[in-house]
């Protein structure tokens, strides 16, 4: 987060309760300040087409809560009659309908006309892992940390088959938006993302990496990738918030085994 960007947005508003701004300058006020937060005060970026869903919904709340009370309803109305029809404006008016259709053709014309535009600097895929990272308060050491429950599959299937079920449910309730119901990275907000997420059914993606590496990546998300992985607009969240250890080990088990590969595996550190 960008928190100078927040603060900043935070001391307009608190301001802005000594203008005496009507509902409508208020409404106008907060959807200009929600949207400077997520387009400025997020880091990584939020993707274009999340953020449109994001400013969707709050347009969404705000006109429910503009309608919501009818003096709120009525000042609105009124300020937007008085707008249209009370000549003092009419120069404001005039401008706004000539600037507005201006900025639309104008925002249509440079998206349509832009060249995609190479990373700044060189992008790695897959950058190496930090020798140990802290979880949940816990040190782990990835050069020497394997999945506690895939020796199960030989010593005790049925208790391995219980670990990747529960790695099924916390796939589908919480990846699968993203990665796809087949793993194949073509999710509902996948094209959201540049790059999109990995297609974890081609061979050159997990089967390539320890089970040490993808707990690294899924704890802690994008905010976890270091400077050689950017520029990155991927906008996955650092797990270790929402999961505990058991299950990011049991969803990576229930990754492998979906995908029949395995993974990579550990080599002796001299």
């Amino acid at each position: 987060m960008n928190f100078i960007v927040i603060v900043s947005v935070a001391v307009v508003l608190f301001a802005l309760r000594f203008a005496k701004l009507n509902a409508l300058g208020w409404a106008v006020a907060w959807w200009v300040g929600v949207y400077i937060c997520f387009r400025y005060g997020v880091v990584p970026p939020v993707p274009a087409s999340i953020m449109s869903m994001y400013m969707f919904i709050v347009t969404l709340v705000l006109v429910a809560y503009v309608s919501a009370a009818h003096d709120r309803m009525k000042e609105v109305t009124d300020s937007l009659i008085a707008f249209f029809v009370n000549p003092k404006y009419k120069i404001a008016l005039g401008l706004s309908l000539l600037l507005l259709p201006v900025l639309v053709a104008f925002q249509v014309y440079t998206g349509m006309t832009s060249q995609p535009q190479p990373p700044i600097s060189g992008r790695t895929v897959h950058p190496p892992p930090p020798g140990n990272i802290s979880f949940q308060g816990k040190q782990i050491d990835l050069l020497t940390v394997h999945n506690p429950y895939r020796d199960l599959a030989d010593s005790d299937p049925q208790a391995f088959s219980a670990h990747v079920n529960a790695g099924r449910s916390i796939y589908y309730q919480n990846c699968v938006y993203c990665h796809g119901d087949n793993m194949e990275g073509d999710g509902m907000f996948a094209h959201g993302f540049d790059p999109i997420p990995a297609n974890f059914q081609d061979p050159t993606t997990i089967a390539m990496l320890q089970e040490s590496y993808l707990f690294w990546r899924i704890a802690k998300g994008a905010p976890g990738l270091p400077s050689e992985s950017t520029p990155w607009f991927s906008a996955m969240p650092a797990w270790e918030t929402f999961l505990s250890e058991e299950e990011i080990w049991d969803v990576i088990l229930f990754l492998y085994d979906y995908t029949g590969q395995l993974p990579r595996a550990s080599e002796e550190v001299h």
